[in-house]
């Protein structure tokens, strides 16, 4: 027979056997570059077999291939870059219908990276025209949301991820510093305008400039902010160190970071209203994804302090993590939108997945380094 105290170990062992079954679970989080990996390859593998209904040219499909981008960057699989292949190729590497809009050439991210990857040059050649055409044919005007014609410049905080960084992966692509040019000079166009310089935070479209939470604080939408600090990113990863403008990006970087610290939730999220958590209290994945992917790439390039910002990019990485099912279904996004709403917990969408992805590149790349430098 059993001693009471055998029975107390065998039931505590069951208790954690059962919870490391259960998605989310402390065993099953991703302590370890090889645990991170394994459920970024999850939830990628479960986008590929549940495809989008959205056009593969479309700015929803652009974040989702990033991420795919950045998970094939780590992950000795080459399946994840072919389906980014594939998917150019059906595509023709053409960008979206609409040249001037932002959202369509954000796939253009992705076609330039390929071409950094295979050196094909059909894989640049539509984008590199049309830019070409609209740097000979600026679309110049008010960034005032009532202007006519307002959606053919950055003028929404979204425009930062979906724009600049396609033009300076098309400058790094092909020597062209014209490209740079253009995403720089217009980042801090958008900037200007809508960042605010007291609260560190993008206003989403002028709008929103007047606009009050229910606590009577301004209004900052999680996933915007969240946009603009993945943009950052992405500009700082081809803003060359000797660029006037890098400690700019640099600066604008930092500061976002230190106010975003002191916006995460206690359980590691970020809530869709980042000044009114209260009257937005359900988890937000997308949002948090891209503050989780931002603040790891700051550990990761020495930009952001590794003492204070790495348990915060973990304890976040939990929260995103327990809000993957068995499957590998992401959970909790805020469906398309451009202001903080309530919505259906089981929500999913494919930049959900991208910003996870991208996320779960820059922590795998932290752990590594975390690893390497202690030892192990």
């Amino acid at each position: 027979m059993l001693s009471w105290s055998a029975v107390r170990l065998l039931g505590a062992a069951l208790a954690l056997t059962l919870l490391a079954g259960a998605p989310g679970a402390a065993a099953e989080r991703a302590v370890t570059p090889a645990a991170t990996l394994a459920v970024m390859q999850r939830v990628a593998d479960w986008q590929l077999a549940h495809p989008s209904t959205y056009p593969e040219d479309d700015w929803t499909q652009a974040v989702g291939d990033a991420g795919m981008m950045a998970l094939a960057g780590i992950a000795a699989d080459s399946r994840y870059r072919d389906a980014m292949v594939s998917m150019g190729r059906r595509n023709e590497w053409k960008l979206g219908p609409s040249m001037y809009h932002a959202d369509d050439y954000a796939v253009g991210q992705t076609y330039a990276e390929l071409y950094l990857q295979l050196r094909d040059p059909d894989m640049i050649a539509p984008m590199r025209a049309q830019f070409d055409y609209m740097l000979a044919h600026p679309r110049e005007g008010s960034l005032n949301w009532i202007t006519p014609g307002v959606l053919h410049r950055w003028a929404w905080c979204d425009s930062l991820f979906m724009g600049p960084p396609a033009w300076a992966r098309l400058a790094a692509a092909t020597g062209e510093h014209r490209y740079l040019e253009f995403a720089v000079a217009n980042w801090w166009r958008t900037s200007d305008y809508l960042y605010d310089k007291e609260e560190h935070l993008y206003y989403r479209d002028s709008r929103f400039f007047k606009q009050r939470e229910a606590n009577g604080r301004k209004m900052f939408w999680g996933r915007g902010n969240g946009w603009v600090m993945g943009g950052l990113v992405r500009m700082l990863q081809y803003v060359p160190a000797g660029h006037p403008s890098r400690a700019r990006f640099v600066q604008q970087f930092t500061e976002m970071s230190e106010k975003l610290l002191t916006l995460q939730q206690r359980d590691g999220m970020w809530r869709a209203s980042l000044l009114d958590p209260a009257s937005y209290p359900l988890q937000e994945t997308s949002g948090t994804g891209l503050y989780t992917y931002a603040l790891a790439y700051g550990v990761n390039q020495g930009l952001l302090d590794r003492a204070r910002f790495a348990p915060a990019v973990a304890k976040a990485w939990d929260a995103l993590v327990a809000n993957v099912d068995a499957a590998g279904k992401l959970t909790h996004v805020q469906p398309i939108g451009e202001d903080p709403k309530a919505f259906d917990p089981g929500s999913t969408d494919v930049y959900g997945v991208g910003a996870f992805l991208m996320a779960g590149s820059e922590l795998h790349r932290m752990q590594a380094r975390g690893a390497a430098n202690s030892g192990d």
